[in-house]
């Protein structure tokens, strides 16, 4: 049996989405979770990777068991194993063909700043802080280069994994409310750090050390020493994956509140 679940975590107390050498990571706390309450182990898959200190409010993950528990005994189940920083929102049944990853269209990041002269107190973990007047709409005229199917390789990290550097954003947008900031951004998919590279080009841009045509002139270069900083990793949140062929999936929202005598999964 195959289900799909969502998970929300702060990964500011983490080593990143991915199980590896250095620990805790979200994988394995999600993983240990879920095995506790299949009584059996489970590998679960991921639709994007995050870095440490990189938070999501829906990762979907996709994982195979033998056990059969109803949607709400996984939810509770898992979260009762859980460390804080880590919640399981929903579990869904779905058919053996989807994978977490590969059937997804498209992921959205959201990248967040606070800019103004003081260091922010509360959710400092969340938010990136720029201390100079940032101007928004030059940021914006400046990421309207980036729309459309590019090769992002003044945007990828020294060790991406990636085949390709071609990927297509389909949406990025910039907004101010009052001190703070948020880039959004959607695409079919993202080489490493490229969320992060982006924003960190058009702070640059927006706090006058750039035009904003740079940014375009960046992206024909193709090459990422010219790219200018990393943005720090607390700014970005994985927001969610779209899946338009199983469109029952929450995989943007809070579900309802469930009832106690939902029916087992079958």
């Amino acid at each position: 049996m195959r289900l799909v679940a969502g998970v929300e975590y702060d990964g500011s107390g983490f080593y990143g989405w991915q199980r590896q050498r250095q620990s805790p990571t979200v994988q394995e706390c999600v993983e240990q979770a879920l095995g506790r309450v299949a009584d059996e182990a489970i590998t679960v898959h991921c639709s994007g990777r995050t870095d440490t200190g990189v938070h999501a409010h829906c990762q979907v993950i996709h994982f195979d068991t033998t056990a059969r528990r109803s949607e709400l005994s996984w939810v509770l189940g898992a979260n009762t194993q859980l460390m804080a920083g880590i919640s399981l929102l929903w579990v869904r049944e779905v058919d053996a063909g989807f994978h977490a990853r590969f059937s997804a269209r498209s992921r959205r990041y959201r990248y967040s700043i606070i800019n103004r002269w003081v260091r922010p107190a509360i959710a400092r973990d969340r938010l990136s802080w720029i201390r100079k007047p940032l101007d928004e709409i030059r940021m914006q005229e400046a990421a309207d280069h980036l729309l459309g199917e590019h090769d992002f390789s003044s945007f990828r990290a020294v060790g991406c994994q990636s085949k390709s550097p071609v990927r297509s954003v389909h949406s990025l947008q910039v907004t101010r409310c009052d001190h703070l900031i948020h880039i959004d951004i959607e695409a079919n998919a993202f080489v490493y750090h490229m969320v992060r590279n982006i924003a960190g080009a058009l702070i640059a841009v927006g706090q006058g050390d750039r035009d904003p045509a740079w940014v375009g002139e960046l992206l024909k270069a193709r090459d990422r020493t010219q790219g200018g900083v990393t943005a720090p990793a607390q700014g970005l949140v994985f927001v969610a994956a779209s899946y338009p062929d199983y469109p029952d999936l929450p995989t943007d929202q809070m579900v309802d509140f469930p009832s106690d005598d939902r029916e087992p999964v079958s």
